[in-house]
């Protein structure tokens, strides 16, 4: 409970850091926010007045403690652009995006536990040299780039399938959906797939050379069998780290494929704000996806302790560094 109770008031303290550093990079920006309201027959008066009624005018500290006061409340201000709430903004945009990101992730993390077991079980055979290709070019290959050659192929070569979007006009059937989401899903999917491969890949290498695995192999066990039951229990362990440290993804992971496919989600929100210069905006974006990078690394901590007998008899929640060790270990190539 104690190792519980100093990784929250780490992550409190950690949030804390964020919200000066987003305050102070905001006010640092070039940009006027009260140029956004501003008209050709505006007076310099009526503009003074503008500014001190959105608290412009108060020293810079000040206004850091009322934002944050706001925050807690639950409160993110205004957006400048529309003038609606930036929290309400943010929950109409999120579903859209937890669909695109969460179908993604779920799709590579199936197809990494395939081709990362057999791969691994057949190191430098012909499936492994096969799914290394696979993986660099899926790592390599920028997401904006692939998304682009996939609409010239299917939308506009092939007319098959919709190039922009979450639904066509008039149709907001299931099926729809499904149709507008195949290209984005596969450009995520793809490099979601590449990173997941590697990490187990290569785990699945070192638990292949264990003992339990050679005892269950005398005993006459199936390859599958020792694979699915045994080896991938352990195999998972370093996924733990990546998918804790991903779940920040499920915001703010489909920027760049958002634009690209002109999908309603937060993404497209975010870029949005800042070519307005919609600093209540950016900053309620910013918070919210920090708030899930701290969750996420939380969580990978607790649920490392839960799997892992090794840390759980030891009673430590505290395996940031033997996170960090399986993930530069399992980042190379064998």
């Amino acid at each position: 409970m104690k190792k519980i109770v100093n990784r929250l008031i780490q992550c409190i303290l950690t949030l804390f850091i964020v919200s000066v550093l987003c305050f102070a990079l905001t006010k640092a920006a070039p940009g006027d926010p009260v140029l956004t309201y501003v008209e050709p027959n505006m007076s310099e008066e009526y503009i003074q007045n503008l500014r001190e009624s959105l608290g412009l005018t108060k020293p810079v500290y000040e206004q850091y403690f009322l934002w944050l006061g706001r925050i807690l409340h639950g409160n993110f201000g205004n957006s400048l652009m529309n003038n609606r709430p930036v929290l309400t903004q943010m929950l109409e945009r999120l579903p859209a995006t937890v669909i695109l990101m969460g179908t993604s992730m779920l799709l590579g993390f199936l197809i990494a536990i395939v081709l990362g077991l057999y791969s691994g079980k057949n190191k430098n055979g012909v499936l492994d040299k096969i799914t290394s290709m696979f993986c660099y070019v899926g790592i390599s290959i920028p997401t904006f780039w692939f998304g682009i050659m996939l609409i010239y192929l299917f939308s506009v070569h092939l007319h098959i399938l919709p190039s922009i979007g979450m639904h066509s006009d008039g149709n907001r059937s299931l099926g729809d959906l499904i149709l507008h989401m195949v290209m984005p899903c596969a450009v995520l999917t793809f490099a979601n797939a590449s990173q997941y491969i590697r990490y187990l890949r290569s785990s699945t290498i070192t638990e292949m050379s264990s003992d339990y695995v050679m005892v269950q192999k005398a005993y006459g066990m199936k390859e599958s069998g020792i694979l699915f039951r045994h080896v991938l229990k352990n195999a998972m362990l370093p996924m733990i780290t990546v998918l804790g440290m991903s779940l920040q993804s499920l915001v703010s992971g489909a920027i760049i494929t958002e634009q690209v496919f002109a999908w309603p989600g937060i993404g497209q929100l975010a870029v949005t704000a800042v070519m307005q210069y919609d600093y209540p905006l950016i900053m309620g974006i910013t918070m919210f996806t920090a708030l899930l990078v701290v969750l996420g690394n939380l969580l990978a901590d607790i649920l490392y302790a839960v799997f892992d007998p090794r840390i759980r008899k030891a009673g430590c929640l505290e395996v940031k560094g033997h996170e960090r060790k399986y993930l530069e270990k399992y980042q190379t190539w064998f």
